[in-house]
């Protein structure tokens, strides 16, 4: 398993581990490249991926280390007795500031790998509220009742906030200190600015689940220190603006 993988927990029968973004939970179909999934075998043989993170969220994922706990802890995502809470940072407002968007989501009919909305799709729910605004920025909690492939990503494109950095459904572009910080100016070692974020701007918070004992578990991922440096910048600048907090 390579180094600087964060292990949130582990028993004889199952692992949590904090995915970084930019990594495949399980192999793609050509398994030509890395996954989260092949990084844990090198340590720990078989194992079985209970749920998956996109590619590029990062956040609280859990695999099974037997087939009995998978059948277990997979019915308890099929069942929905499972809380997952994500944190996400969206371009622009959304309003109402607490709401619970439930349009269906179905496979893009032309593009391989994207999903839209569609009264034909499968019934989906995500729960949201908005924790911080920023203006034009707003970090909001998500609660993704149903697992649909690119839920959040999706249901927050359809009323039109998608997710900063977010190359399929938003406008993919980084986001610059130099937007947020007035008068800012590139230090003289520096040929151009860097990103402060060049990430998907989404990971997985909170995951709560029942191991086979009956005892509640419930596993956190503190934030990659992209995002927290994000937000920190975010709440500086914001309040010169006189952005108002929640």
């Amino acid at each position: 398993m390579k180094k600087g993988l964060q292990v949130l927990a582990e028993t004889d029968h199952w692992i949590a581990v904090n995915k970084p973004a930019g990594l495949l939970s399980v192999p793609d179909r050509e398994g030509k490249e890395e996954s989260l999934k092949t990084q844990l075998q090198q340590r720990l043989g078989k194992i079985w991926p209970v749920h998956r993170l996109d590619r590029d969220t990062s956040g609280v994922i859990l695999f099974a280390k037997n087939e009995d706990t998978h059948r277990y802890l997979s019915m308890q995502f099929e069942q929905r007795t499972v809380q997952k809470r994500y944190g996400g940072l969206v371009i622009g407002k959304p309003l109402p500031l607490e709401d619970s968007i439930t349009s269906p989501i179905k496979e893009h009919h032309a593009q391989l790998g994207k999903m839209v909305t569609h009264r034909n799709g499968k019934p989906s729910q995500t729960n949201y509220i908005v924790a911080e605004e920023f203006a034009p920025y707003s970090w909001v909690l998500f609660e993704p009742i149903t697992g649909r492939t690119h839920q959040i990503r999706v249901h927050m494109q359809s009323i039109g906030f998608p997710l900063v950095c977010d190359t399929l459904y938003g406008d993919g572009l980084p986001l610059y200190l130099s937007r947020l910080k007035p008068g800012y100016k590139i230090s003289k070692h520096e040929e151009s600015e860097r990103p402060l974020l060049n990430r998907l701007a989404l990971h997985a918070m909170e995951l709560i689940f029942t191991d086979a004992d009956g005892k509640q578990i419930t596993l956190q991922a503190e934030l990659p220190k992209e995002l927290q440096v994000t937000l920190l910048q975010l709440r500086k600048y914001a309040r010169q603006k006189n952005t108002s907090f929640r």
